[in-house]
Protein backbone atom coordinates (compact mmCIF):
# COMPACT_ATOMS: atom_id res chain seq x y z
CA UNK A 1 0.00 0.00 0.00
CA UNK A 2 1.43 3.35 -1.01
CA UNK A 3 1.86 6.00 1.67
CA UNK A 4 2.13 9.71 1.20
CA UNK A 5 5.03 11.45 2.90
CA UNK A 6 6.38 14.94 3.05
CA UNK A 7 8.64 16.33 0.36
CA UNK A 8 11.93 17.63 1.64
CA UNK A 9 13.29 19.20 -1.50
CA UNK A 10 13.15 22.55 -3.19
CA UNK A 11 10.25 23.58 -5.37
CA UNK A 12 12.38 22.92 -8.40
CA UNK A 13 13.42 19.53 -7.06
CA UNK A 14 9.80 18.60 -6.73
CA UNK A 15 8.93 19.91 -10.16
CA UNK A 16 11.68 17.82 -11.70
CA UNK A 17 10.27 14.63 -10.24
CA UNK A 18 7.38 12.44 -11.25
CA UNK A 19 5.46 13.77 -8.25
CA UNK A 20 5.71 17.41 -9.28
CA UNK A 21 2.06 17.96 -10.15
CA UNK A 22 1.00 18.23 -6.53
CA UNK A 23 3.96 19.59 -4.68
CA UNK A 24 5.24 22.74 -3.16
CA UNK A 25 8.23 22.79 -0.88
CA UNK A 26 10.86 24.81 0.90
CA UNK A 27 12.40 27.41 -1.33
CA UNK A 28 14.26 30.59 -0.59
CA UNK A 29 13.95 32.59 -3.76
CA UNK A 30 15.83 35.86 -3.89
CA UNK A 31 14.78 37.65 -7.06
CA UNK A 32 16.26 40.97 -7.97
CA UNK A 33 13.45 43.35 -8.86
CA UNK A 34 14.69 45.31 -11.81
CA UNK A 35 13.62 48.93 -11.69
CA UNK A 36 15.04 52.41 -11.72
CA UNK A 37 15.38 52.33 -7.93
CA UNK A 38 18.93 52.84 -6.60
CA UNK A 39 18.26 50.22 -3.98
CA UNK A 40 19.13 46.55 -4.17
CA UNK A 41 15.88 44.68 -3.73
CA UNK A 42 15.09 41.02 -3.71
CA UNK A 43 12.15 38.89 -2.72
CA UNK A 44 12.14 35.79 -0.61
CA UNK A 45 9.59 33.01 -0.38
CA UNK A 46 9.78 30.53 2.46
CA UNK A 47 7.51 27.62 1.59
CA UNK A 48 7.11 24.83 4.12
CA UNK A 49 7.05 21.45 2.46
CA UNK A 50 3.57 20.20 1.79
CA UNK A 51 1.72 17.76 -0.38
CA UNK A 52 -1.70 16.58 -1.29
CA UNK A 53 -2.86 13.23 -0.08
CA UNK A 54 -2.29 10.37 -2.46
CA UNK A 55 0.22 12.11 -4.70
CA UNK A 56 3.59 13.18 -3.36
CA UNK A 57 6.57 11.05 -2.41
CA UNK A 58 4.56 7.83 -2.40
CA UNK A 59 6.36 4.58 -1.74
CA UNK A 60 5.32 0.99 -1.26
CA UNK A 61 6.11 0.34 2.39
CA UNK A 62 3.03 -0.06 4.55
CA UNK A 63 4.99 1.04 7.61
CA UNK A 64 5.42 4.55 6.21
CA UNK A 65 1.78 5.53 6.57
CA UNK A 66 1.58 4.49 10.21
CA UNK A 67 -0.89 6.85 11.86
CA UNK A 68 -2.21 8.10 8.51
CA UNK A 69 -0.02 11.17 8.87
CA UNK A 70 0.09 13.61 5.99
CA UNK A 71 1.68 17.06 5.99
CA UNK A 72 -0.67 20.00 5.64
CA UNK A 73 -0.54 22.27 2.65
CA UNK A 74 0.60 25.69 3.83
CA UNK A 75 0.65 28.86 1.75
CA UNK A 76 4.11 30.31 1.40
CA UNK A 77 4.90 33.60 3.11
CA UNK A 78 6.80 35.96 0.85
CA UNK A 79 9.39 38.46 2.01
CA UNK A 80 10.89 41.29 -0.02
CA UNK A 81 14.35 42.45 1.05
CA UNK A 82 15.93 45.77 0.06
CA UNK A 83 19.37 47.16 0.86
CA UNK A 84 19.16 50.95 1.21
CA UNK A 85 21.30 53.90 2.21
CA UNK A 86 18.79 56.36 3.65
CA UNK A 87 18.36 58.40 6.83
CA UNK A 88 16.81 56.24 9.54
CA UNK A 89 14.39 59.01 10.54
CA UNK A 90 12.95 59.00 7.01
CA UNK A 91 12.09 55.29 6.97
CA UNK A 92 8.40 54.42 7.21
CA UNK A 93 6.96 51.08 8.28
CA UNK A 94 6.01 48.93 11.25
CA UNK A 95 9.31 48.37 13.12
CA UNK A 96 12.64 50.14 12.87
CA UNK A 97 15.02 47.68 14.56
CA UNK A 98 18.38 49.01 15.74
CA UNK A 99 21.19 46.62 16.60
CA UNK A 100 23.07 48.13 19.54
CA UNK A 101 26.11 47.13 21.55
CA UNK A 102 26.52 47.95 25.24
CA UNK A 103 28.93 50.71 24.27
CA UNK A 104 26.38 52.27 21.89
CA UNK A 105 24.07 52.97 24.83
CA UNK A 106 26.56 55.23 26.61
CA UNK A 107 25.05 58.59 27.60
CA UNK A 108 26.49 61.99 28.39
CA UNK A 109 26.03 64.02 31.55
CA UNK A 110 22.60 65.10 30.30
CA UNK A 111 21.44 61.48 29.90
CA UNK A 112 21.55 61.84 26.12
CA UNK A 113 22.86 59.16 23.77
CA UNK A 114 26.35 59.73 22.43
CA UNK A 115 25.90 57.30 19.51
CA UNK A 116 24.98 59.27 16.36
CA UNK A 117 22.16 56.97 15.19
CA UNK A 118 20.54 56.74 18.61
CA UNK A 119 21.02 60.48 19.21
CA UNK A 120 19.27 61.28 15.92
CA UNK A 121 16.35 58.98 16.71
CA UNK A 122 16.07 60.23 20.28
CA UNK A 123 16.09 63.82 19.13
CA UNK A 124 13.25 63.09 16.71
CA UNK A 125 11.37 61.41 19.56
CA UNK A 126 11.91 64.23 22.03
CA UNK A 127 14.10 62.15 24.36
CA UNK A 128 11.56 59.35 24.76
CA UNK A 129 13.91 56.67 23.42
CA UNK A 130 16.58 57.30 26.05
CA UNK A 131 13.94 57.53 28.75
CA UNK A 132 12.16 54.36 27.68
CA UNK A 133 15.37 52.35 27.31
CA UNK A 134 16.31 53.25 30.88
CA UNK A 135 12.89 52.32 32.20
CA UNK A 136 13.03 49.01 30.37
CA UNK A 137 16.47 48.38 31.88
CA UNK A 138 17.83 47.76 28.40
CA UNK A 139 21.64 47.59 28.50
CA UNK A 140 22.43 46.13 25.07
CA UNK A 141 23.46 42.71 26.32
CA UNK A 142 23.30 39.90 23.81
CA UNK A 143 19.84 38.36 23.83
CA UNK A 144 18.15 41.51 25.14
CA UNK A 145 15.49 43.19 23.04
CA UNK A 146 12.75 45.70 23.57
CA UNK A 147 10.16 46.97 21.11
CA UNK A 148 8.65 50.35 21.94
CA UNK A 149 5.65 52.07 20.41
CA UNK A 150 6.71 55.71 20.31
CA UNK A 151 5.14 58.57 18.37
CA UNK A 152 7.29 60.91 16.31
CA UNK A 153 8.82 58.69 13.63
CA UNK A 154 7.64 57.23 10.36
CA UNK A 155 7.86 53.79 11.96
CA UNK A 156 5.11 52.65 14.31
CA UNK A 157 7.61 51.00 16.65
CA UNK A 158 11.31 51.20 17.45
CA UNK A 159 13.10 48.03 18.44
CA UNK A 160 16.42 47.91 20.27
CA UNK A 161 18.24 44.60 19.82
CA UNK A 162 21.22 43.88 22.07
CA UNK A 163 24.45 42.70 20.44
CA UNK A 164 26.57 42.43 23.59
CA UNK A 165 29.89 44.15 24.18
CA UNK A 166 30.72 44.11 20.48
CA UNK A 167 29.34 42.71 17.25
CA UNK A 168 31.81 41.40 14.73
CA UNK A 169 30.88 37.77 14.09
CA UNK A 170 28.39 36.16 11.68
CA UNK A 171 26.69 34.53 14.66
CA UNK A 172 26.02 37.92 16.26
CA UNK A 173 24.49 39.41 13.12
CA UNK A 174 22.50 36.27 12.39
CA UNK A 175 21.20 36.51 15.95
CA UNK A 176 20.15 40.10 15.21
CA UNK A 177 18.12 38.89 12.25
CA UNK A 178 16.52 36.14 14.33
CA UNK A 179 15.58 38.63 17.06
CA UNK A 180 14.02 40.96 14.50
CA UNK A 181 12.01 38.05 13.07
CA UNK A 182 10.77 37.20 16.57
CA UNK A 183 9.73 40.82 17.14
CA UNK A 184 7.95 40.91 13.80
CA UNK A 185 6.04 37.74 14.63
CA UNK A 186 5.00 38.94 18.09
CA UNK A 187 3.72 42.28 16.79
CA UNK A 188 2.40 40.96 13.46
CA UNK A 189 4.58 43.51 11.68
CA UNK A 190 4.59 43.43 7.89
CA UNK A 191 7.32 46.01 7.17
CA UNK A 192 10.62 46.09 9.06
CA UNK A 193 13.91 47.94 8.71
CA UNK A 194 17.19 46.89 10.32
CA UNK A 195 20.10 49.21 11.02
CA UNK A 196 23.29 48.95 13.07
CA UNK A 197 23.86 51.75 15.56
CA UNK A 198 27.58 51.56 14.81
CA UNK A 199 28.47 50.54 11.28
CA UNK A 200 31.07 53.22 10.58
CA UNK A 201 33.97 51.05 11.74
CA UNK A 202 33.05 48.12 9.53
CA UNK A 203 35.09 47.47 6.41
CA UNK A 204 33.31 47.08 3.07
CA UNK A 205 33.69 43.30 3.30
CA UNK A 206 32.39 43.26 6.86
CA UNK A 207 29.34 45.23 5.80
CA UNK A 208 28.61 42.70 3.08
CA UNK A 209 29.00 39.78 5.46
CA UNK A 210 26.93 41.49 8.12
CA UNK A 211 24.05 42.22 5.75
CA UNK A 212 24.13 38.62 4.54
CA UNK A 213 24.09 37.22 8.07
CA UNK A 214 21.24 39.55 9.07
CA UNK A 215 19.17 38.46 6.07
CA UNK A 216 19.84 34.77 6.76
CA UNK A 217 18.99 35.19 10.43
CA UNK A 218 15.74 36.92 9.60
CA UNK A 219 14.71 34.14 7.23
CA UNK A 220 15.65 31.34 9.61
CA UNK A 221 14.11 33.17 12.56
CA UNK A 222 10.82 33.62 10.73
CA UNK A 223 10.68 30.00 9.59
CA UNK A 224 8.50 27.56 11.53
CA UNK A 225 7.90 23.96 10.55
CA UNK A 226 4.11 23.69 10.71
CA UNK A 227 3.65 20.83 8.25
CA UNK A 228 2.31 18.46 10.90
CA UNK A 229 0.06 20.90 12.78
CA UNK A 230 -3.67 21.02 12.15
CA UNK A 231 -3.57 24.80 12.45
CA UNK A 232 -0.78 27.31 11.93
CA UNK A 233 -0.47 31.07 12.11
CA UNK A 234 0.67 32.77 8.93
CA UNK A 235 3.56 35.24 9.39
CA UNK A 236 2.65 38.81 8.53
CA UNK A 237 6.17 39.95 7.59
CA UNK A 238 6.30 41.02 3.95
CA UNK A 239 9.35 43.26 3.59
CA UNK A 240 12.68 43.94 5.28
CA UNK A 241 14.93 46.90 4.52
CA UNK A 242 18.60 46.68 5.53
CA UNK A 243 19.88 50.21 6.06
CA UNK A 244 23.39 51.61 5.94
CA UNK A 245 25.32 48.51 4.88
CA UNK A 246 25.65 49.29 1.21
CA UNK A 247 24.11 48.29 -2.11
CA UNK A 248 25.36 46.96 -5.42
CA UNK A 249 26.46 43.75 -7.20
CA UNK A 250 28.75 42.51 -4.44
CA UNK A 251 25.92 42.57 -1.95
CA UNK A 252 23.67 40.90 -4.50
CA UNK A 253 26.20 38.06 -4.80
CA UNK A 254 26.36 37.67 -1.03
CA UNK A 255 22.60 37.60 -0.76
CA UNK A 256 22.45 34.89 -3.41
CA UNK A 257 24.84 32.85 -1.28
CA UNK A 258 22.58 33.46 1.73
CA UNK A 259 19.67 32.20 -0.37
CA UNK A 260 21.43 28.96 -1.20
CA UNK A 261 22.64 28.23 2.32
CA UNK A 262 19.42 29.27 4.08
CA UNK A 263 17.42 27.07 1.71
CA UNK A 264 19.73 24.18 2.52
CA UNK A 265 19.47 24.74 6.28
CA UNK A 266 15.67 24.70 6.12
CA UNK A 267 15.85 21.56 3.98
CA UNK A 268 18.01 19.92 6.62
CA UNK A 269 15.74 21.04 9.46
CA UNK A 270 12.70 19.56 7.79
CA UNK A 271 14.50 16.27 7.18
CA UNK A 272 15.31 15.98 10.89
CA UNK A 273 11.87 17.17 12.00
CA UNK A 274 10.09 14.57 9.89
CA UNK A 275 8.97 11.63 12.03
CA UNK A 276 10.17 8.10 11.40
CA UNK A 277 6.74 7.00 10.18
CA UNK A 278 7.16 9.54 7.37
CA UNK A 279 10.89 9.73 6.69
CA UNK A 280 12.00 6.13 6.14
CA UNK A 281 15.38 5.12 4.64
CA UNK A 282 13.66 4.78 1.27
CA UNK A 283 12.25 8.30 1.46
CA UNK A 284 15.61 9.74 2.53
CA UNK A 285 17.18 8.06 -0.50
CA UNK A 286 14.46 9.47 -2.72
CA UNK A 287 15.12 12.97 -1.47
CA UNK A 288 18.82 12.54 -2.22
CA UNK A 289 17.97 11.37 -5.72
CA UNK A 290 15.84 14.47 -6.26
CA UNK A 291 18.82 16.69 -5.48
CA UNK A 292 20.83 14.86 -8.14
CA UNK A 293 17.93 15.12 -10.57
CA UNK A 294 17.55 18.86 -10.12
CA UNK A 295 21.26 19.56 -10.46
CA UNK A 296 21.93 16.84 -13.02
CA UNK A 297 24.53 19.01 -14.76
CA UNK A 298 26.86 18.53 -11.78
CA UNK A 299 25.40 15.64 -9.76
CA UNK A 300 25.03 11.90 -10.20
CA UNK A 301 23.28 9.55 -7.77
CA UNK A 302 23.80 5.92 -6.86
CA UNK A 303 21.42 4.23 -4.40
CA UNK A 304 22.50 0.75 -3.30
CA UNK A 305 19.99 -1.78 -1.99
CA UNK A 306 20.71 -4.44 0.63
CA UNK A 307 21.82 -7.02 -1.93
CA UNK A 308 24.28 -4.59 -3.52
CA UNK A 309 25.63 -3.68 -0.07
CA UNK A 310 26.04 -7.38 0.62
CA UNK A 311 28.13 -7.72 -2.54
CA UNK A 312 30.37 -4.96 -1.16
CA UNK A 313 30.66 -6.93 2.10
CA UNK A 314 29.08 -4.22 4.25
CA UNK A 315 28.37 -6.58 7.12
CA UNK A 316 28.61 -3.90 9.80
CA UNK A 317 25.98 -1.66 8.18
CA UNK A 318 23.68 -4.54 7.24
CA UNK A 319 23.88 -5.92 10.77
CA UNK A 320 22.26 -2.75 12.10
CA UNK A 321 19.62 -2.72 9.36
CA UNK A 322 18.65 -6.39 9.71
CA UNK A 323 15.84 -5.98 12.27
CA UNK A 324 13.76 -3.39 10.40
CA UNK A 325 10.89 -4.03 8.02
CA UNK A 326 12.08 -0.91 6.17
CA UNK A 327 15.11 -2.01 4.14
CA UNK A 328 18.39 -0.07 4.11
CA UNK A 329 19.34 2.34 1.34
CA UNK A 330 22.98 3.31 0.84
CA UNK A 331 23.12 6.80 -0.68
CA UNK A 332 25.99 8.12 -2.79
CA UNK A 333 25.74 11.49 -4.52
CA UNK A 334 28.74 12.71 -6.51
CA UNK A 335 29.29 16.37 -7.37
CA UNK A 336 31.69 17.10 -10.24
CA UNK A 337 32.45 20.73 -11.00
CA UNK A 338 31.51 22.34 -14.31
CA UNK A 339 34.22 23.45 -16.66
CA UNK A 340 37.06 21.09 -15.95
CA UNK A 341 38.57 18.46 -13.67
CA UNK A 342 38.69 18.85 -9.91
CA UNK A 343 41.90 19.76 -8.11
CA UNK A 344 40.79 18.12 -4.88
CA UNK A 345 38.37 15.31 -3.98
CA UNK A 346 36.35 15.47 -0.76
CA UNK A 347 33.81 13.24 0.95
CA UNK A 348 31.06 14.12 3.41
CA UNK A 349 29.67 11.11 5.27
CA UNK A 350 26.52 11.38 7.40
CA UNK A 351 24.99 9.01 9.90
CA UNK A 352 21.55 8.09 8.56
CA UNK A 353 19.58 6.31 11.30
CA UNK A 354 16.03 7.44 10.52
CA UNK A 355 15.03 5.87 13.84
CA UNK A 356 17.08 4.32 16.64
CA UNK A 357 15.24 2.18 19.18
CA UNK A 358 18.52 0.99 20.64
CA UNK A 359 17.93 -2.55 19.39
CA UNK A 360 18.02 -5.26 22.05
CA UNK A 361 19.82 -2.76 24.28
CA UNK A 362 16.63 -0.75 23.99
CA UNK A 363 16.55 2.85 25.16
CA UNK A 364 14.65 2.86 28.45
CA UNK A 365 14.30 5.04 31.51
CA UNK A 366 14.27 8.80 32.11
CA UNK A 367 16.51 10.76 29.77
CA UNK A 368 16.82 8.01 27.16
CA UNK A 369 15.11 10.31 24.62
CA UNK A 370 13.77 7.44 22.52
CA UNK A 371 10.92 9.71 21.43
CA UNK A 372 13.48 12.03 19.78
CA UNK A 373 15.40 9.36 17.92
CA UNK A 374 14.07 10.59 14.60
CA UNK A 375 16.95 13.09 14.87
CA UNK A 376 19.52 10.30 14.77
CA UNK A 377 19.83 11.04 11.06
CA UNK A 378 20.98 14.60 11.77
CA UNK A 379 24.38 13.86 10.25
CA UNK A 380 22.80 12.77 6.98
CA UNK A 381 20.60 15.88 6.99
CA UNK A 382 23.74 18.02 7.24
CA UNK A 383 25.36 16.13 4.37
CA UNK A 384 22.32 16.26 2.08
CA UNK A 385 21.63 19.88 3.01
CA UNK A 386 25.19 20.73 2.00
CA UNK A 387 24.67 18.82 -1.25
CA UNK A 388 21.62 20.95 -2.03
CA UNK A 389 23.56 24.17 -1.46
CA UNK A 390 26.59 22.98 -3.45
CA UNK A 391 24.29 22.05 -6.34
CA UNK A 392 23.06 25.64 -6.44
CA UNK A 393 26.43 27.35 -5.89
CA UNK A 394 28.40 25.04 -8.24
CA UNK A 395 31.94 25.72 -7.00
CA UNK A 396 34.77 24.94 -9.40
CA UNK A 397 37.87 22.88 -8.81
CA UNK A 398 36.43 20.46 -6.25
CA UNK A 399 34.76 17.04 -6.46
CA UNK A 400 32.55 16.10 -3.52
CA UNK A 401 31.05 12.74 -2.57
CA UNK A 402 28.00 12.80 -0.28
CA UNK A 403 27.52 9.43 1.42
CA UNK A 404 24.80 8.16 3.78
CA UNK A 405 24.22 4.61 5.00
CA UNK A 406 20.50 4.98 5.73
CA UNK A 407 18.62 2.44 7.86
CA UNK A 408 16.69 1.92 11.10
CA UNK A 409 17.87 0.25 14.31
CA UNK A 410 14.90 -1.83 15.43
CA UNK A 411 14.13 -5.08 17.29
CA UNK A 412 13.03 -8.35 15.70
CA UNK A 413 13.98 -11.98 15.36
CA UNK A 414 16.18 -11.09 12.39
CA UNK A 415 18.12 -8.37 14.19
CA UNK A 416 21.63 -8.37 15.57
CA UNK A 417 22.04 -9.45 19.19
CA UNK A 418 24.50 -8.42 21.88
CA UNK A 419 27.50 -10.68 21.45
CA UNK A 420 27.16 -11.06 17.67
CA UNK A 421 30.27 -10.50 15.57
CA UNK A 422 29.99 -8.39 12.42
CA UNK A 423 32.51 -8.18 9.60
CA UNK A 424 32.97 -4.76 8.00
CA UNK A 425 33.83 -4.20 4.35
CA UNK A 426 37.53 -3.71 5.12
CA UNK A 427 37.62 -7.16 6.72
CA UNK A 428 37.80 -6.01 10.34
CA UNK A 429 35.57 -7.84 12.83
CA UNK A 430 33.45 -6.20 15.51
CA UNK A 431 31.95 -7.81 18.59
CA UNK A 432 28.64 -6.09 19.31
CA UNK A 433 28.60 -5.54 23.05
CA UNK A 434 25.86 -2.90 22.78
CA UNK A 435 23.28 -2.74 20.00
CA UNK A 436 22.62 0.90 20.93
CA UNK A 437 26.10 1.86 19.70
CA UNK A 438 24.85 1.29 16.17
CA UNK A 439 25.68 4.54 14.40
CA UNK A 440 29.40 3.81 14.35
CA UNK A 441 28.65 0.40 12.82
CA UNK A 442 26.89 2.01 9.85
CA UNK A 443 29.59 4.67 9.54
CA UNK A 444 32.31 2.00 9.48
CA UNK A 445 31.24 0.70 6.07
CA UNK A 446 30.38 4.20 4.85
CA UNK A 447 33.91 5.41 5.65
CA UNK A 448 35.51 2.42 3.90
CA UNK A 449 33.32 3.16 0.88
CA UNK A 450 34.30 6.86 0.96
CA UNK A 451 38.01 6.00 1.03
CA UNK A 452 37.50 3.76 -1.99
CA UNK A 453 36.35 6.79 -4.00
CA UNK A 454 39.90 8.11 -4.04
CA UNK A 455 39.17 11.18 -1.91
CA UNK A 456 41.85 13.17 -0.10
CA UNK A 457 39.75 14.47 2.79
CA UNK A 458 36.73 13.08 4.64
CA UNK A 459 34.42 14.65 7.21
CA UNK A 460 31.85 12.43 8.87
CA UNK A 461 29.01 13.87 10.92
CA UNK A 462 26.91 11.96 13.41
CA UNK A 463 24.67 12.26 16.42
CA UNK A 464 26.99 9.67 17.87
CA UNK A 465 27.31 9.94 21.65
CA UNK A 466 25.57 11.32 24.69
CA UNK A 467 29.07 11.63 26.12
CA UNK A 468 29.80 14.51 23.76
CA UNK A 469 26.66 16.32 24.94
CA UNK A 470 27.78 15.85 28.54
CA UNK A 471 31.22 17.24 27.67
CA UNK A 472 30.22 20.22 25.51
CA UNK A 473 26.55 20.86 26.17
CA UNK A 474 23.75 21.46 23.67
CA UNK A 475 25.31 24.21 21.55
CA UNK A 476 28.80 22.95 20.66
CA UNK A 477 29.80 20.02 18.44
CA UNK A 478 32.93 18.03 19.17
CA UNK A 479 35.50 17.46 16.43
CA UNK A 480 38.14 14.74 16.32
CA UNK A 481 40.95 14.51 13.80
CA UNK A 482 44.62 13.47 13.71
CA UNK A 483 45.24 16.23 11.13
CA UNK A 484 46.06 19.70 12.45
CA UNK A 485 45.70 21.13 8.93
CA UNK A 486 42.19 19.76 8.52
CA UNK A 487 41.27 21.01 11.98
CA UNK A 488 42.35 24.54 11.02
CA UNK A 489 40.34 24.38 7.79
CA UNK A 490 37.12 23.26 9.43
CA UNK A 491 37.41 25.60 12.42
CA UNK A 492 37.91 28.52 10.02
CA UNK A 493 34.79 27.42 8.11
CA UNK A 494 32.80 27.22 11.36
CA UNK A 495 33.89 30.71 12.36
CA UNK A 496 32.61 32.01 9.03
CA UNK A 497 29.32 30.16 9.44
CA UNK A 498 28.80 31.02 13.09
CA UNK A 499 28.47 27.39 14.19
CA UNK A 500 30.41 26.32 17.28
CA UNK A 501 32.97 23.50 17.20
CA UNK A 502 35.50 22.35 19.79
CA UNK A 503 38.41 20.02 19.12
CA UNK A 504 38.68 17.03 21.45
CA UNK A 505 41.64 14.64 21.71
CA UNK A 506 42.03 11.29 19.99
CA UNK A 507 43.64 9.69 23.03
CA UNK A 508 45.10 6.46 21.64
CA UNK A 509 45.59 4.90 25.07
CA UNK A 510 41.80 4.74 25.42
CA UNK A 511 41.72 2.16 22.63
CA UNK A 512 42.59 -0.49 25.21
CA UNK A 513 38.95 -0.45 26.35
CA UNK A 514 37.80 -1.23 22.79
CA UNK A 515 39.63 -4.54 22.48
CA UNK A 516 37.71 -7.80 22.22
CA UNK A 517 38.74 -11.27 23.27
CA UNK A 518 37.14 -12.86 20.21
CA UNK A 519 37.14 -10.17 17.49
CA UNK A 520 39.26 -7.23 16.36
CA UNK A 521 37.31 -4.82 18.55
CA UNK A 522 34.09 -4.22 20.44
CA UNK A 523 31.75 -1.46 19.37
CA UNK A 524 31.69 0.47 22.63
CA UNK A 525 34.19 0.92 25.40
CA UNK A 526 32.02 2.02 28.28
CA UNK A 527 31.14 5.41 29.76
CA UNK A 528 34.54 7.05 30.45
CA UNK A 529 35.68 9.05 27.42
CA UNK A 530 32.78 7.70 25.38
CA UNK A 531 32.97 10.34 22.64
CA UNK A 532 36.71 9.73 22.27
CA UNK A 533 36.46 5.92 22.06
CA UNK A 534 33.67 6.30 19.48
CA UNK A 535 35.96 8.46 17.33
CA UNK A 536 38.80 5.97 17.79
CA UNK A 537 36.46 3.23 16.56
CA UNK A 538 35.71 5.18 13.37
CA UNK A 539 39.40 5.78 12.80
CA UNK A 540 39.85 2.02 12.26
CA UNK A 541 37.94 2.30 8.99
CA UNK A 542 39.76 5.26 7.43
CA UNK A 543 42.77 4.90 5.14
CA UNK A 544 45.85 6.43 6.80
CA UNK A 545 46.58 8.40 3.62
CA UNK A 546 43.26 10.25 3.88
CA UNK A 547 42.80 13.33 6.05
CA UNK A 548 39.76 12.60 8.21
CA UNK A 549 37.60 14.38 10.76
CA UNK A 550 34.70 13.16 12.85
CA UNK A 551 32.09 15.69 14.02
CA UNK A 552 29.82 14.61 16.87
CA UNK A 553 26.79 16.93 16.66
CA UNK A 554 24.55 15.09 19.13
CA UNK A 555 24.13 18.30 21.15
CA UNK A 556 23.48 21.09 18.63
CA UNK A 557 21.40 19.02 16.16
CA UNK A 558 18.28 19.74 18.23
CA UNK A 559 16.87 22.81 19.99
CA UNK A 560 15.15 21.62 23.16
CA UNK A 561 13.51 24.99 23.78
CA UNK A 562 11.91 25.11 20.33
CA UNK A 563 11.54 21.31 20.19
CA UNK A 564 12.79 21.36 16.65
CA UNK A 565 15.85 20.72 14.51
CA UNK A 566 18.53 23.35 13.99
CA UNK A 567 20.07 22.38 10.63
CA UNK A 568 23.46 22.38 12.36
CA UNK A 569 26.53 21.61 10.28
CA UNK A 570 25.22 22.59 6.86
CA UNK A 571 26.63 26.12 6.80
CA UNK A 572 30.04 24.95 7.99
CA UNK A 573 30.23 22.16 5.41
CA UNK A 574 29.39 24.54 2.58
CA UNK A 575 32.02 27.03 3.77
CA UNK A 576 34.60 24.23 3.99
CA UNK A 577 33.87 22.96 0.48
CA UNK A 578 34.15 26.48 -0.93
CA UNK A 579 37.46 27.07 0.84
CA UNK A 580 38.79 23.90 -0.78
CA UNK A 581 37.56 25.02 -4.20
CA UNK A 582 39.55 28.26 -4.19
Amino acid sequence: MAAIVVSVASTLVASSSRYSSSSTSTSLLFTKLRSSSPFLRFSLAVTPFCSRKGRFMAHTLAQANLGLTYPAGIEAPKISFAAKNIDVTEWKGDILAVGVTEKDLAKDENSKFQNSILKKLDSQLGGLLAEASSEEDFTGKAGQSTVLRLPGLGSKRVGLIGLGQSASTPAAFRGLGEAVAAAAKSTQASDVAIVLASSEGLSAESKLNSATAIASGTVLGLYEDNRYKSESKKPALKSVDILGLGTGPELEKKLKYAEDVSSAVIFGRELVNSPANVLTPAVLAEEASKIASLYSDVFSAKILNAEQCKELKMGSYLGVAAASANPPHFIHLCYKPPGGPAKVKLALVGKGLTFDSGGYNIKTGPGCSIELMKFDMGGSAAVLGAAKAIGQIKPSGVEVHFIVAACENMISGTGMRPGDILTASNGKTIEVNNTDAEGRLTLADALVYACNQGVEKIIDLATLTGACVVALGPSVAGIFTPSDDLAKEVIAASEASGEKLWRLPLEESYWESMKSGVADMVNTGGRPGGAITAALFLKQFVDEKVQWMHIDLAGPVWNDKKRAATGFGISTLVEWVLKNSS
